[in-house]
């Protein structure tokens, strides 16, 4: 067959099509089979999981699975994941210390990600989910307004691929794009930094946790209250103090005095705060995993020369900061590099407009909707910054009211102009602060544009038709273990 000219060989259709294997995309996988659909994942990798073990295993990955008050609010597919490591020796169990909890609705549950990428794998073969790996989808199969497949190229040639329901969790919505989708996206010089994360063992924790509970004063703490739980950084402080353990702190940040005397000396590149998260590993070992100490900034993430400056200086930058903590932190001393991450991980990108546009005021007014398929508890507005402050910590950043939490509306999966596609991900509909680019909030999306897929194909109507009527998908997403109501 020849489209444009080219060659191509033509594959069998899927009821559901994914394209992009990363958190939003393996979530929408399982969900979208255990539905009853003839799934593909697409993965332009040999590695399944994205931001979890790929472009840096965040140490808070099972972070705010929970709010301030003590209530999951999300669930399903991603604490099915944190349940079966857990189960097997390759997590710790939901870590909510009061001074965290309370204070602003951190949850921590530690897993290891190279684990957590086996264990991936196995639950496509589980789920029958059909998998085509080292592949690139580089366009879509359009009737009008409506795709019906997807163009995709890797060592064998190009080839098609029909799907009578596409969804995009590329992460940087490139095949919505290509389908012709309504985006946003700020300008080189507006947009959050990209970071390249690696690990570190060989630390000394007593000594180190030592050290922190006689200099609080050091560290960042702001960053941890909820303003309408009451808590103040005293409090927060005092609770520091009393930890036993090094996986009571997990979001470690700060180390204001020691950044001072290294950026005087030219060894600290100052283009991020001094920081680090945890990522437990095999018989006990605590790492340290370093998601803020390489962070490029005016970086395009559409555009491949940004991102291949972007991957040289967060190397650079790694060198640096590395160095800085065996010199200056203690407990460092004897540390080595475990792990630098494949590749930069993305903070911001597009975002494709749907039939709803999540905004920074829904989150804080805990907004409930009709056609909720997943809620978060995560603050809107707390951007990164590409300077020795990690974040902005201004007035634009609003946690959602009283320690709730806010409904994510399944028409912010459905893009506008543009049939039979789905997104999922941190690319789905929302301003800017209101940004879904977290974890918990990807898989949350993911699993509903999966189980909405399948039921779309099954019925053989549009994402868009589904609106009408979202019950039947929000029955589906509750028997799969989704929390859509009876929470604050």
């Amino acid at each position: 067959m020849k489209i444009g000219g080219l060659d191509m060989q033509i594959s069998k259709e899927y009821d559901v099509v994914i394209c992009g294997g990363g958190t939003s995309g393996v979530a929408a996988a399982i969900a979208s089979a255990r539905t009853g659909a003839n799934t593909l994942l697409i993965e332009r990798l040999g590695a399944l999981g994205g931001q979890m073990n790929v472009s840096g295993p965040p140490g808070f990955a099972y972070a705010h699975l929970f709010n301030p008050w003590g209530e999951q609010i999300a669930a399903g597919i991603i604490e099915e994941t944190h349940k079966r490591l857990l189960d097997n020796g390759h997590a710790l169990p939901h870590l909510r210390p009061e001074y965290r909890l309370a204070a602003s609705g951190y949850t921590f549950s530690y897993v290891d990600p190279d684990w957590w990428g086996l264990m991936i794998f196995e639950m496509m073969t589980e789920n029958k989910v059909n998998l085509l790996l080292h592949t690139l989808v580089v366009d879509v199969i359009k009737e009008g307004n409506t795709v019906k497949g997807v163009i995709v190229e890797n060592t064998s040639g190009r080839e098609i691929i029909f799907g009578k329901v596409v969804i995009d969790c590329t992460g940087e919505g490139d095949i919505a794009v290509r389908a012709g989708a309504p985006f946003e996206i700020v300008s080189r010089d507006q947009i959050q930094p990209h970071t390249l994360s690696f690990t570190a063992d060989g630390i000394n924790w007593e000594k180190f946790l030592k050290y922190m509970k006689e200099n609080i004063d050091e560290f960042e703490l702001m960053h941890l209250i909820h303003p309408d739980m009451g808590w103040t950084k005293e409090r927060i402080a005092e609770g520091l103090k009393k930890v036993k353990d090094i996986t009571e702190v997990s979001e470690i940040m700060g180390f204001f005095s020691l950044r001072d005397a290294a950026m005087a000396k030219g060894e600290w590149h100052g283009f991020s705060g001094v920081g680090f998260f945890l990522v437990p590993r095999e018989g006990g070992v605590i790492q340290a995993h370093f998601q803020h100490s390489s962070q490029v900034p005016h970086c395009d993430p559409t555009n491949a020369w940004d991102l291949t400056y972007g991957e040289i200086e967060c190397r650079r930058q790694i060198i640096i900061a590395f160095k800085f903590f065996k010199k200056y932190v203690p407990g460092f001393e004897n540390a080595y590099i475990t792990r630098v991450c494949p590749e930069i991980r993305i903070r911001e990108g597009r975002r494709i407009m749907g039939d709803y546009v999540l905004t920074k005021g829904d989150v804080r007014e805990c907004k409930k909707f009709k056609d909720v398929i997943g809620k978060s508890t995560f603050k809107a507005g707390g951007h990164h910054a590409a300077t020795i402050t990690t974040l902005d910590f201004g007035a634009s950043r609003l946690w959602p009211k009283n320690g709730g939490s806010y409904d994510i509306p399944y028409r912010c999966l459905v893009p506008r102009e543009v049939e039979n596609l789905m997104v999922a991900g941190k690319m789905v509909s929302t301003d800017r602060d209101a940004y879904l680019r977290y974890l918990q909030q990807t898989m949350v999306t993911g699993q509903a544009a999966g189980v909405a897929a399948a039921l779309c194909a099954k019925k053989g109507i549009t994402p868009r038709k589904l609106e009408e009527d979202v019950s039947e998908l929000q029955n589906i997403l509750v028997k799969q273990g989704a929390i859509l109501y009876g929470t604050r």
